[in-house]
C-alpha cells in the first residue's frame, strides 16, 4: 500500500512537539498507531519503520520524545556521543511529561478524520518500548507492541522513578513483547519479572524471543539481525491485524 507523509505540531504544555505522520494514500479510515522511537529520535532508521508499518494500512504517528530539550527536527546520531546525549535527555524528562505526550498524540489520532477513533494501538523500541507499554494505561489503547523495552522492572525511564511495573493491572488491551535473549539491557531476570507481572495481572499477551542483541531491528546498526527482524515484523503485523479485526 502506498503512503503519504507529513509533519504536524502538537503543543504539550509549553513545548512544541513535532509528530511525523505516515498514512495510507488511498482515502478512507484506518486504525491509528502511536509509534515511539528509541533514544535517537526520528532518524532514517526509525522513519523507515514508521513508513513500513503505515504501508500495512495504519495511520502511524511518531512524536519526538525529547522535544522539551532538543530543537525541532533534531536527530541524535547513533554513536557513543549520541548514546550519552540521548540517555541524558531521557534522564532530564519527567515521567508525567512522557505521559502527557502520549495523551496528546492519542487525542490527535482520535480527532483525525482518517483514523477509526476506537482502533488505536502503540508500538515502540528500547525506551520507546517502555513508553509504548506505559501508554497502554490509557483507556483507548487496544494493544501495545513493546520491542526490547528498557527499564520497566527497575522504573528507569525519566528524571524520576516510573511506576510502570506497579500499574500493570491498569492495562485493558493486549500486550506483545519482542525481546532479544542476548540483550544485556534486558537480562533474563528482568524479562521474567516483566512477563510474570503481565501474567499475574491476567493481561492477554504474546512474547517472542530471538537470539539477538539490543536494538536488533535497527537496520543501520551493527547489532541488526535481518532474519530476526523479518520474523518480528511478521508477528507484529499479524498481531495488529488480529487486534483491529476483532
Amino acid at each position: 500500500m502506498q503512503i503519504v507523509k507529513r509533519n504536524i505540531d502538537l503543543r504539550v504544555n509549553d513545548s512544541l512537539m513535532r509528530v511525523y505522520v505516515a498514512s495510507p494514500k488511498t482515502p478512507g479510515t484506518y486504525p491509528g498507531i502511536l509509534f515511539y522511537s528509541d533514544i535517537y529520535q526520528l532518524g532514517d532508521a526509525m522513519i523507515r519503520m514508521v513508513n513500513y508499518l503505515a504501508g500495512f494500512g495504519y495511520v502511524v504517528a511518531a512524536p519526538e520524545i525529547f522535544h522539551r530539550i532538543e530543537s525541532v527536527g533534531m536527530v541524535i546520531e547513533p554513536d557513543d556521543i549520541g548514546r550519552m546525549r540521548g540517555n541524558d535527555d531521557a534522564r532530564r524528562t519527567l515521567v508525567n511529561e512522557y505521559d502527557a505526550d502520549a495523551r496528546a498524540v492519542i487525542d490527535f489520532l482520535k480527532a483525525d478524520n482518517s483514523v477509526i477513533p476506537n482502533q488505536i494501538a502503540t508500538l515502540g523500541f528500547c525506551i520507546g518500548g517502555h513508553l509504548s507499554f506505559r501508554a497502554a494505561f490509557q483507556d483507548e489503547i487496544k494493544a501495545s507492541v513493546c520491542c526490547y523495552p528498557t527499564g520497566i522492572p527497575s522504573g528507569k525511564l525519566g528524571k524520576d522513578v516510573a511506576d510502570t511495573i506497579q500499574r500493570v493491572r491498569e492495562i485493558k488491551g493486549e500486550i506483545m513483547l519482542v525481546l532479544g535473549t542476548l540483550d544485556p539491557h534486558i537480562p533474563e531476570c528482568d524479562r521474567n519479572t516483566l512477563i510474570k507481572a503481565i501474567e499475574a495481572a491476567q493481561i492477554p499477551h504474546q512474547v517472542f524471543l530471538y537470539a539477538a542483541e539490543h536494538t536488533f531491528m535497527r537496520d543501520d546498526g551493527y547489532r541488526y539481525d535481518s532474519v530476526a527482524t523479518t520474523s518480528a515484523w511478521l508477528e507484529i503485523t499479524k498481531f495488529l491485524n488480529r487486534i483491529f479485526a476483532s
